[in-house]
Protein backbone atom coordinates (compact mmCIF):
# COMPACT_ATOMS: atom_id res chain seq x y z
CA UNK A 1 0.00 0.00 0.00
CA UNK A 2 1.42 3.07 -1.19
CA UNK A 3 2.28 6.30 1.65
CA UNK A 4 -0.75 8.06 -0.30
CA UNK A 5 -2.92 5.80 -0.07
CA UNK A 6 -2.08 5.36 3.98
CA UNK A 7 -2.73 8.63 4.56
CA UNK A 8 -6.23 8.98 2.92
CA UNK A 9 -7.35 6.40 5.01
CA UNK A 10 -6.07 7.82 8.00
CA UNK A 11 -7.95 10.98 6.86
CA UNK A 12 -11.16 8.73 6.30
CA UNK A 13 -10.61 7.26 10.43
CA UNK A 14 -10.10 10.91 11.81
CA UNK A 15 -13.97 11.84 10.07
CA UNK A 16 -15.07 8.46 11.70
CA UNK A 17 -13.93 9.12 15.05
CA UNK A 18 -16.33 11.62 16.71
CA UNK A 19 -19.21 8.29 16.21
CA UNK A 20 -17.89 6.98 19.26
CA UNK A 21 -18.07 10.51 20.71
CA UNK A 22 -21.57 11.19 19.42
CA UNK A 23 -22.76 7.61 20.99
CA UNK A 24 -21.51 8.34 24.24
CA UNK A 25 -23.67 11.41 24.50
CA UNK A 26 -26.72 9.54 26.04
CA UNK A 27 -24.76 8.96 29.04
CA UNK A 28 -24.64 12.56 30.17
CA UNK A 29 -27.41 13.46 31.96
CA UNK A 30 -27.74 16.90 31.55
CA UNK A 31 -28.08 16.38 27.24
CA UNK A 32 -30.75 13.84 28.33
CA UNK A 33 -32.53 16.79 29.74
CA UNK A 34 -31.98 19.33 27.33
CA UNK A 35 -32.76 17.20 23.97
CA UNK A 36 -36.22 15.84 26.27
CA UNK A 37 -36.78 19.63 26.80
CA UNK A 38 -35.98 20.40 23.07
CA UNK A 39 -37.84 17.45 21.67
CA UNK A 40 -41.25 18.84 23.72
CA UNK A 41 -40.79 22.12 22.57
CA UNK A 42 -40.27 21.12 18.97
CA UNK A 43 -43.83 18.54 19.54
CA UNK A 44 -45.40 21.49 20.72
CA UNK A 45 -44.77 23.94 17.59
CA UNK A 46 -45.67 21.09 15.20
CA UNK A 47 -48.59 19.68 16.80
CA UNK A 48 -49.64 22.28 19.27
CA UNK A 49 -53.56 20.21 19.79
CA UNK A 50 -51.12 17.56 21.14
CA UNK A 51 -50.87 20.11 24.27
CA UNK A 52 -54.03 22.21 24.25
CA UNK A 53 -57.43 21.91 22.44
CA UNK A 54 -58.40 25.42 23.30
CA UNK A 55 -58.49 28.37 20.66
CA UNK A 56 -56.21 30.99 22.13
CA UNK A 57 -57.58 33.35 20.57
CA UNK A 58 -60.90 32.15 22.11
CA UNK A 59 -61.15 35.57 25.10
CA UNK A 60 -63.50 36.50 27.58
CA UNK A 61 -62.20 40.44 28.95
CA UNK A 62 -64.51 39.42 32.20
CA UNK A 63 -61.30 36.71 32.98
CA UNK A 64 -58.70 39.19 32.12
CA UNK A 65 -55.49 38.64 33.90
CA UNK A 66 -57.05 36.12 36.26
CA UNK A 67 -54.83 33.68 37.91
CA UNK A 68 -54.80 29.39 37.50
CA UNK A 69 -58.09 27.78 37.09
CA UNK A 70 -59.48 24.36 36.41
CA UNK A 71 -58.76 23.82 33.03
CA UNK A 72 -56.77 26.99 32.63
CA UNK A 73 -53.16 26.05 34.24
CA UNK A 74 -51.58 29.34 33.95
CA UNK A 75 -54.36 31.49 33.91
CA UNK A 76 -55.62 34.02 31.57
CA UNK A 77 -53.80 36.69 30.21
CA UNK A 78 -54.57 40.33 29.65
CA UNK A 79 -57.51 40.39 26.85
CA UNK A 80 -58.63 37.01 29.25
CA UNK A 81 -57.24 34.37 26.72
CA UNK A 82 -55.83 31.02 27.68
CA UNK A 83 -52.39 31.66 28.84
CA UNK A 84 -51.37 28.09 28.04
CA UNK A 85 -52.93 28.39 24.73
CA UNK A 86 -50.94 31.10 24.19
CA UNK A 87 -47.29 29.46 25.26
CA UNK A 88 -48.20 26.07 23.54
CA UNK A 89 -48.95 28.03 20.41
CA UNK A 90 -45.97 30.98 20.47
CA UNK A 91 -43.25 27.71 20.73
CA UNK A 92 -43.87 28.12 16.91
CA UNK A 93 -42.57 31.24 15.80
CA UNK A 94 -40.10 31.89 18.67
CA UNK A 95 -38.50 28.19 17.35
CA UNK A 96 -38.93 29.13 13.89
CA UNK A 97 -37.43 32.51 14.22
CA UNK A 98 -34.10 30.76 16.29
CA UNK A 99 -33.80 27.59 13.64
CA UNK A 100 -34.14 29.66 10.22
CA UNK A 101 -31.69 32.08 11.57
CA UNK A 102 -29.61 29.79 12.66
CA UNK A 103 -29.77 27.61 9.54
CA UNK A 104 -29.70 30.16 7.28
CA UNK A 105 -26.85 31.53 8.58
CA UNK A 106 -24.61 27.71 9.15
CA UNK A 107 -24.80 27.70 5.29
CA UNK A 108 -23.49 30.97 4.12
CA UNK A 109 -20.82 30.55 6.48
CA UNK A 110 -20.17 27.00 5.27
CA UNK A 111 -20.00 27.82 1.96
CA UNK A 112 -18.04 31.30 2.39
CA UNK A 113 -15.60 29.84 5.03
CA UNK A 114 -14.92 26.92 3.53
CA UNK A 115 -13.74 29.34 -0.17
CA UNK A 116 -11.83 31.80 2.50
CA UNK A 117 -10.13 29.29 3.81
CA UNK A 118 -8.73 27.02 1.50
CA UNK A 119 -8.55 29.02 -1.56
CA UNK A 120 -7.09 32.55 0.32
CA UNK A 121 -6.07 34.76 -1.87
CA UNK A 122 -8.32 37.40 -3.20
CA UNK A 123 -11.22 34.97 -2.46
CA UNK A 124 -10.14 35.22 1.26
CA UNK A 125 -9.37 38.85 1.20
CA UNK A 126 -12.81 39.62 -0.14
CA UNK A 127 -15.19 37.87 2.14
CA UNK A 128 -12.77 38.43 5.74
CA UNK A 129 -13.14 42.34 4.16
CA UNK A 130 -16.79 41.92 4.17
CA UNK A 131 -17.05 39.94 7.23
CA UNK A 132 -14.72 42.51 9.25
CA UNK A 133 -17.13 45.05 8.09
CA UNK A 134 -19.91 43.61 9.48
CA UNK A 135 -18.39 42.97 12.59
CA UNK A 136 -17.35 45.90 13.23
CA UNK A 137 -20.95 47.89 12.51
CA UNK A 138 -23.08 48.17 16.16
CA UNK A 139 -25.62 44.98 16.12
CA UNK A 140 -28.26 46.38 18.49
CA UNK A 141 -28.35 49.64 16.78
CA UNK A 142 -27.79 49.04 13.42
CA UNK A 143 -30.98 45.95 13.88
CA UNK A 144 -33.10 48.47 15.78
CA UNK A 145 -32.62 51.22 12.58
CA UNK A 146 -33.30 48.39 9.88
CA UNK A 147 -36.61 47.10 11.54
CA UNK A 148 -38.09 50.20 12.19
CA UNK A 149 -38.26 51.06 8.71
CA UNK A 150 -40.77 47.76 8.30
CA UNK A 151 -44.11 48.89 9.02
CA UNK A 152 -44.87 44.78 9.57
CA UNK A 153 -43.00 42.68 10.72
CA UNK A 154 -42.94 39.17 10.03
CA UNK A 155 -41.22 36.04 11.55
CA UNK A 156 -38.74 36.15 8.03
CA UNK A 157 -38.14 39.74 8.41
CA UNK A 158 -36.27 39.25 12.04
CA UNK A 159 -34.67 36.38 10.57
CA UNK A 160 -33.11 38.34 7.36
CA UNK A 161 -32.13 41.04 9.99
CA UNK A 162 -30.36 38.20 12.77
CA UNK A 163 -28.70 36.53 9.70
CA UNK A 164 -27.61 39.90 8.17
CA UNK A 165 -25.35 40.16 11.52
CA UNK A 166 -24.63 36.76 12.59
CA UNK A 167 -22.85 34.59 9.68
CA UNK A 168 -19.56 36.80 9.67
CA UNK A 169 -18.97 35.43 12.85
CA UNK A 170 -19.26 31.70 12.33
CA UNK A 171 -17.58 32.25 9.32
CA UNK A 172 -14.15 33.29 10.60
CA UNK A 173 -14.80 29.90 12.76
CA UNK A 174 -15.64 28.24 9.60
CA UNK A 175 -12.55 29.72 8.21
CA UNK A 176 -9.97 29.23 10.79
CA UNK A 177 -11.13 25.42 10.73
CA UNK A 178 -10.70 25.07 7.39
CA UNK A 179 -7.38 26.73 7.21
CA UNK A 180 -5.94 24.45 9.90
CA UNK A 181 -6.78 21.28 8.13
CA UNK A 182 -6.06 21.99 4.33
CA UNK A 183 -2.43 21.48 4.87
CA UNK A 184 -2.67 18.18 6.62
CA UNK A 185 -0.95 15.21 5.15
CA UNK A 186 -3.62 13.00 3.81
CA UNK A 187 -5.13 16.28 1.82
CA UNK A 188 -1.91 16.51 0.42
CA UNK A 189 -1.27 13.15 -0.53
CA UNK A 190 -5.16 14.02 -2.22
CA UNK A 191 -3.51 16.74 -4.23
CA UNK A 192 -0.79 14.15 -5.30
CA UNK A 193 -2.83 11.21 -6.76
CA UNK A 194 -4.40 14.16 -8.77
CA UNK A 195 -7.67 15.09 -6.91
CA UNK A 196 -9.35 18.14 -7.91
CA UNK A 197 -9.75 21.15 -5.51
CA UNK A 198 -13.28 20.63 -5.24
CA UNK A 199 -13.73 17.27 -4.44
CA UNK A 200 -11.17 17.95 -2.04
CA UNK A 201 -12.70 20.92 -0.34
CA UNK A 202 -16.30 18.75 -0.35
CA UNK A 203 -14.95 15.41 0.51
CA UNK A 204 -11.82 15.71 2.95
CA UNK A 205 -11.68 19.24 3.84
CA UNK A 206 -15.57 20.10 4.98
CA UNK A 207 -16.20 17.23 6.93
CA UNK A 208 -13.19 17.40 9.22
CA UNK A 209 -13.29 21.31 9.52
CA UNK A 210 -17.42 21.80 9.97
CA UNK A 211 -17.42 20.87 13.86
CA UNK A 212 -16.84 24.34 15.08
CA UNK A 213 -19.45 25.94 12.48
CA UNK A 214 -22.08 22.94 13.78
CA UNK A 215 -21.39 23.89 17.76
CA UNK A 216 -21.86 27.21 16.88
CA UNK A 217 -24.62 26.78 14.94
CA UNK A 218 -26.67 25.05 17.77
CA UNK A 219 -25.80 27.86 20.16
CA UNK A 220 -27.69 30.30 17.78
CA UNK A 221 -31.24 28.87 17.66
CA UNK A 222 -31.02 30.02 21.20
CA UNK A 223 -29.21 33.62 21.03
CA UNK A 224 -32.30 33.99 17.74
CA UNK A 225 -34.95 32.99 20.02
CA UNK A 226 -33.77 35.31 22.41
CA UNK A 227 -33.47 38.59 20.32
CA UNK A 228 -36.61 37.92 18.86
CA UNK A 229 -38.11 38.63 22.51
CA UNK A 230 -35.50 41.71 23.23
CA UNK A 231 -36.94 42.93 19.96
CA UNK A 232 -40.73 42.52 20.94
CA UNK A 233 -39.77 44.28 24.33
CA UNK A 234 -38.50 46.91 22.55
CA UNK A 235 -41.04 47.45 20.27
CA UNK A 236 -39.62 46.53 16.59
CA UNK A 237 -40.36 43.08 16.99
CA UNK A 238 -43.38 40.97 16.21
CA UNK A 239 -46.96 42.07 16.76
CA UNK A 240 -50.40 40.59 17.76
CA UNK A 241 -52.19 39.33 16.40
CA UNK A 242 -48.76 36.90 15.92
CA UNK A 243 -48.04 34.09 18.95
CA UNK A 244 -44.30 34.29 20.26
CA UNK A 245 -42.88 34.11 23.78
CA UNK A 246 -41.26 37.21 22.88
CA UNK A 247 -44.84 38.98 22.29
CA UNK A 248 -46.21 37.42 25.77
CA UNK A 249 -42.42 39.30 27.75
CA UNK A 250 -43.48 42.41 25.65
CA UNK A 251 -46.84 42.85 26.88
CA UNK A 252 -46.74 41.49 30.47
CA UNK A 253 -43.79 44.33 30.56
CA UNK A 254 -46.15 46.93 29.50
CA UNK A 255 -48.28 49.31 31.88
CA UNK A 256 -47.26 47.21 35.31
CA UNK A 257 -49.03 44.16 34.19
CA UNK A 258 -46.16 41.69 35.38
CA UNK A 259 -46.46 44.00 39.16
CA UNK A 260 -50.10 43.16 38.60
CA UNK A 261 -50.09 39.60 37.39
CA UNK A 262 -46.33 38.35 37.85
CA UNK A 263 -46.99 34.51 35.88
CA UNK A 264 -47.61 36.58 32.86
CA UNK A 265 -44.12 37.23 32.50
CA UNK A 266 -43.13 33.75 34.35
CA UNK A 267 -44.23 31.34 32.14
CA UNK A 268 -43.07 32.65 28.90
CA UNK A 269 -39.58 33.95 30.48
CA UNK A 270 -39.52 30.68 31.74
CA UNK A 271 -40.33 28.70 28.64
CA UNK A 272 -37.55 30.92 26.60
CA UNK A 273 -35.20 30.14 29.33
CA UNK A 274 -35.24 26.81 29.54
CA UNK A 275 -35.14 26.46 25.95
CA UNK A 276 -32.40 28.86 25.28
CA UNK A 277 -30.36 26.90 28.33
CA UNK A 278 -31.23 23.55 26.29
CA UNK A 279 -29.92 24.57 23.01
CA UNK A 280 -27.00 25.51 24.92
CA UNK A 281 -26.26 22.41 26.78
CA UNK A 282 -26.82 20.21 23.26
CA UNK A 283 -23.70 22.65 21.73
CA UNK A 284 -21.37 22.24 24.50
CA UNK A 285 -22.06 18.52 24.47
CA UNK A 286 -21.86 18.15 20.53
CA UNK A 287 -18.56 20.51 21.00
CA UNK A 288 -17.11 17.54 23.64
CA UNK A 289 -18.56 15.04 21.46
CA UNK A 290 -16.72 15.90 18.30
CA UNK A 291 -13.94 17.37 19.02
CA UNK A 292 -11.33 14.80 20.40
CA UNK A 293 -9.36 17.42 22.02
CA UNK A 294 -11.50 18.54 24.39
CA UNK A 295 -12.45 14.39 25.68
CA UNK A 296 -8.84 14.33 26.83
Amino acid sequence: MSESTTSLIVGHRRRSRPRSGLRSLWKSPFFDIAALIIAVVTLMALFPSLFTTIDPRDCDLSMSRVGPAPGHPMGFDIQGCDYWSNIVHGARTSLEVGVYTAAISFVIALIAGSLAGYFGGVTDSIISWTSNVILGIPVGIASLVILYQFRSRTVWTIVFVLVLFSWAATMRYMRSSVMQVRNLEYIQAARGLGVGPWRILRSHVIPNAVTPLIVMTTLSVGAGMAAEAGFSILGVGLKLPAFSWGIQIALASQDGNWQIAPLLMFFPTLMLGLTTLAFVVLGESLRDALDPKARR
